[in-house]
């Protein structure tokens, strides 16, 4: 496997642009199976998240290839209706083609994402929101086979005890804008992925009022078309941007930060002593790496965005004072915390808590990514660390960021990946 060599690096400057969201393009792939016209896609990242989406989308029937940097998928006539597990089971999202196939071809057979039981939250409020637009699901070894002879329009609530699922309310209002009459979908998913996707379905002729609400009203259409759209910027990639400008300090412009998309993120960021500017297409952010203490707890958008938890805990553990980060979205999302530690941080957990107690500089180590976020959080921490810092497990970097290693050199960090022979 590829590992990142980190080396502390000086003040960041320059001007970076932001890649398209993952985390938008992923269900706005998967929707392309609501019609048999094409589609095209433009600001799709080249991640391998994205490559997994295309194999399943290819395994079903649709013809995807790139012409340029314009994603075209063709669904024709697919007939598929099953997704393999060997693919299903590399990343979450993927369980986003099982409403597109139902309201499509009446049934659908998709294995639990990722090894995921059914008791979890998002898989469990997707199965509700479905059935209550009349689909009848059972679980066959380890698959979700659901079918529709017949999808109306109804109620359905999308959210846990841990707030609205992003994934479920996409998957209910893809299969929403095929169904007969109205669906009104409570507790909707605000986050601006969801709003991407609305608009998609948009513009592929889908009747949708209130989304980036809590409540949002599907009016059911006979037939949708393909569309040429282009995705939002990645809202998590230009948050990590900040957060690494503000850790190295200097003055980046990142193009494509929308500060609606990151206002708790802005506003934690400058509470930390950072300044953030919004500009012409994008935010400026400038940082004398002085930074001081804050408490921050994730939570649904607009709150913090639980992906960038562990960025700013590797912030953190540089600022001055004491530090806590509340975990409520995912509350053991806290794999990268003994890495960190290695590295001569000061974390202590408390539940779904970090305390974080500031040090003057960390110590470059090999430390091991457990996932992508902490990958992300892992290389901010070398390139603030004393000594070369040896990142290990970065494919999990590649699934969600495209280049973010070419971004960060092109500003001064001293960052090199070296292949696996």
């Amino acid at each position: 496997m590829d590992r990142f060599l980190v080396e502390r690096s000086g003040p960041l400057r320059g001007t970076v642009e932001v890649g398209g969201a993952k985390n938008a393009a992923l269900p706005i792939m998967a929707a392309c199976l609501l019609t048999e016209e094409e589609s095209l896609l433009d600001g799709v990242p080249r991640v391998t998240d994205v490559e997994s989406m295309l194999n399943i989308l290819r395994v079903l029937g649709v013809e995807c290839f790139w012409n340029g940097d314009t994603l075209v998928l063709r669904p024709g006539g697919y007939t598929g209706w099953t997704a393999p597990y060997e693919l299903v089971s590399l990343m979450r999202a993927s369980v986003c083609v099982l409403g597109p196939l139902l309201a499509k071809q009446g049934r659908a057979r998709v294995p639990l994402p990722g090894g995921c039981v059914i008791g979890l939250r998002p898989i469990d409020l997707h199965l509700k929101g479905l059935q209550a637009l009349g689909a009848e699901i059972v679980m066959d070894h380890g698959d979700i086979v659901a079918r529709a002879e017949r999808l109306c329009g109804n109620t359905a609530h999308v959210a846990g005890p841990s707030g609205s699922s992003v994934l479920a309310t996409a998957n209910v209002m893809m299969v929403a804008t095929l169904a007969e009459g109205v669906t009104i979908i409570e507790q909707a998913a605000c986050e601006p992925e969801v709003v991407d996707l609305a608009n998609f379905l948009i513009a592929m002729g889908a009747k949708i009022v209130g989304h980036g609400t809590s409540i949002m009203h599907v009016e059911g259409v006979s037939r949708l078309r393909g569309a040429r759209y282009r995705v939002i910027a990645d809202r998590i990639e230009a948050g990590t941007l900040l957060m690494a400008t503000a850790m190295l300090g200097g003055d980046v412009l990142v193009r494509g930060a929308r500060e609606d998309h990151l206002r708790a993120v802005v506003d934690k960021l400058i509470e930390a002593c950072v300044t953030i500017e919004q500009e012409d297409g994008g935010l400026r952010v400038r940082s004398t790496r002085e930074l001081k203490g804050v408490e921050v707890t994730t939570l649904p958008f607009p709150g913090f965005p639980t992906d960038l938890q562990a960025p700013m805990t590797a912030l953190m553990s540089v600022s001055r004072g004491v530090s806590l980060m509340t975990e409520k979205i995912y509350p053991e999302r806290f794999m990268h915390v003994p890495e960190l530690k290695r590295m001569g941080a000061q974390i202590s957990r408390e539940g779904p808590s970090a305390i974080v107690k500031g040090v003057e500089r960390l110590s470059g180590a090999p430390v091991n990514a457990s996932d992508l976020r902490a990958a992300a959080a892992l290389v901010l921490a070398g390139l603030v660390a004393e000594n070369c810092t040896e990142v290990f497990g970065i494919e999990h970097l590649d699934r969600g960021y495209a280049h973010l290693e070419q971004k960060l050199v092109s500003l001064g960090a001293r960052l090199t990946r070296e292949r696996s022979s």
